[in-house]
């Protein structure tokens, strides 16, 4: 039976509560007081593809959210004298609101240019550099991590110590052998607390002058070593560099398009309702 929930309910809370009201043909779900919940009020709310049972959980669910929204809406009018019409007022400028915000959502969508040039990323960080002052330490290098027992380790370090000179692609093909970990993107920022998080590393009393001062690091404990290329770091509370911040840059351009799309719609239609008389002001 693909309602037997309502079989339940009927069952627990017993016949009255299936008066229907006197204009809705349907039998009802449940009812508060003299609120009525029918299945047409739950149609569209789940997805399609479910099964029966997880149907009938989330009804069921859903019904006893929606017994204890109308107890506690119930209660409030009792404990409190409530403005009927300033309640009224609110719903529907929320009701406003929530259809001005589909349309103005469908129209940026609509409108929208998503391509942000390098150009206006450059201009936008050289005149708002000082707002992107860095939160962390971060570090440009070469990371790997390995298991103690993995063979040729001291050829490996040599490569490693020797980078950007030397072999480097038999350290790349070490690396994707043996390391349990690494970073190699060497010309990348990379937040320097989260690359040391769980190694030796992690315990440092000084991360500052570790940076300042730290060019080759090779660290290691009960199972792994850690070998650790700094090439650049920046310290926390410097401007951050473009190139750690160019997506955030990216998404501040496109927003104040998305404002300015907002603007330039709410514009367009006072200035057509104006043209076309819609409205008026009436002086007192």
């Amino acid at each position: 039976m693909k309602y037997w929930w309502i079989l339940m309910i009927t069952i627990f809370c017993g016949c009255e509560f299936f008066q229907p009201k006197e204009n809705n043909p349907e039998q009802p779900i449940a009812k508060v007081l003299d609120n009525f919940l029918y299945p047409s009020d739950l149609e569209g709310l789940f997805p399609a593809n479910i099964s029966e049972a997880d149907s009938s959980q989330l009804a069921a669910k859903y019904i006893e959210d929606w017994i204890k929204k109308q107890l506690m809406i119930s209660r409030s009018q009792q404990a409190i004298d409530f403005n009927e019409a300033e309640i009224e007022r609110k719903v529907l400028d929320y009701r406003y609101a929530l259809m001005v915000h589909a349309y103005e959502k469908k129209y940026i969508e609509k409108n929208l240019n998503r391509e942000v040039s390098q150009a206006d990323i450059q201009a936008y960080y050289d005149t708002k550099a000082d707002n992107f002052l860095l939160r962390q330490n971060i570090i440009k290098c070469l990371y790997v991590q390995v298991p103690k027992s993995t063979p040729n380790i001291n050829q490996f370090r040599r490569n490693f110590r020797a980078y950007p000179d030397g072999n480097t692609d038999d350290l790349r093909s070490y690396v994707t052998q043996f390391a349990t970990k690494s970073f190699l993107e060497d010309t990348t920022w990379i937040i320097f607390d989260e690359l040391i998080l769980g190694t030796p590393l992690e315990d440092l009393q000084n991360n500052n002058q570790f940076l300042q001062r730290t060019s080759y690091s090779e660290t290691s404990d009960d199972d792994y070593i850690y070998f650790l290329k700094i090439f650049d770091y920046k310290i926390s509370d410097e401007i951050s560099p473009l190139e750690f911040i160019r997506d955030d840059i990216e998404t501040i351009l496109i927003n104040k398009r998305k404002i300015a799309l907002k603007k330039e719609l709410e514009e367009q239609i006072y200035e057509e309702a104006k043209t076309n008389g819609l409205f008026k002001v009436f002086n007192h």
